[in-house]
């Protein structure tokens, strides 16, 4: 564990305030689920929760189900990292936050299409060095139980993909399917 050298006390009702800073840096906003931990030696920890991370062996088969059947790189994320991945270069994005701009599709409940240079693609991790050029871009967010909990990406760097119909049915497919998984 890491000491911040901040001590915050307990109210009568049980609760500690956990610093914006802390908050801004592991980028826990109002109203996200924490799990509480304790360790042996009588620490507790809180721990962001993210339900699509429970299911991450699922996710990865999927994600790697959708590189297999459609030979693009597949993605699977929850509101702040990419939780799976299939496809060349996964490792670039693997387990790496997602971009605000990703963030911001997932919190307004909206779908990204890009067919460059027609519309623009978005970046999909917060690493300033991921210059990746895109060919083609789905995003399609995945919602449980009323509320988005993700999404399912689909991207391809080939020049000259154009994503039809039925791969945007299969992303879309893939995003009501991982919301069904949740509320089951």
């Amino acid at each position: 564990m890491k000491a911040t050298g901040i001590v915050r006390r307990i109210d009568e009702l049980g609760r500690v305030v956990i610093p914006k800073e802390i908050r801004r840096t592991l980028r826990i906003r109002v109203g996200d689920p924490l799990e509480i931990y304790t360790d042996r030696d009588g620490g507790v920890i809180l721990k962001k929760y993210s339900p699509i991370g429970e299911l991450g062996d699922f996710a990865k088969e999927y994600a790697e189900a959708l590189y297999q059947s459609l030979g693009h790189l597949s993605i699977i994320c929850d509101k702040d990292t990419v939780i799976a991945a299939a496809g060349p270069n996964k490792k670039e994005y693997l387990d790496k936050p997602i971009s605000a701009e990703i963030e911001q599709l997932i919190a307004n409940r909206e779908r990204h299409m890009a067919q460059p240079p027609t519309e623009a693609a978005i970046r999909i991790v917060q690493d300033e060095r991921d210059t990746s050029v895109y060919s083609a871009q789905l995003i399609f967010p995945i919602s449980a139980n009323g509320d988005t909990i993700g999404a399912v990406v689909l991207v391809s760097r080939e020049s000259g993909v154009v994503f039809n119909k039925s791969e945007m049915k299969v992303c879309e497919t893939a995003s009501y399917f991982m919301g069904k998984q949740m509320e089951g």
